[in-house]
């Protein structure tokens, strides 16, 4: 099923302000040499529940920050309705996914350039986790 319009610009201001409030949180905290970025927020029809994917980079990294981001989720859907409070009624609910998407191409890549051919052996590509 397609996303509205109105859902589509809700994730637009979500991802927006999110990633902010998601590089504020890292650096207030004291953590240097990690890079966090919100790839995409899906809304559902009824606005209540909001999907974030967040790449983390360095990747060995994703597990632990992806855990904290979960452990403050009130205090960034607090801040997130601070800041969206004349464009949104309600505040949707929150949940935090991992976004593998740049290391499965990157897992493409390898696998192209390499040794190994994929094309005739695709048992060599990781299957893709779907959330």
């Amino acid at each position: 099923m397609e996303e509205t319009n109105r859902q589509k610009k809700i994730g637009g201001l979500l991802q927006k302000d999110l990633a902010d409030i998601l590089q504020n949180s890292l650096r207030d905290s004291g953590r240097t040499g990690i890079l966090i970025s919100v790839s995409k927020v899906r809304v559902t029809t009824d606005l209540s529940i909001a999907k974030a994917y967040v790449s983390i980079f360095p990747s060995k990294f994703q597990e632990e920050v992806i855990k904290e981001i979960n452990e403050q989720k009130s205090q960034i859907k607090h801040q997130m309705a601070q800041r969206t409070k004349h464009q949104l009624r309600k505040m949707p609910d929150l949940n935090f996914y991992i976004d593998d998407s740049l290391e499965y191409i990157d897992g493409i890549e390898k696998s192209i350039k390499g040794k190994e051919d994929p094309i005739s052996n695709p048992d060599l590509l990781d299957k893709r986790k779907k959330s």
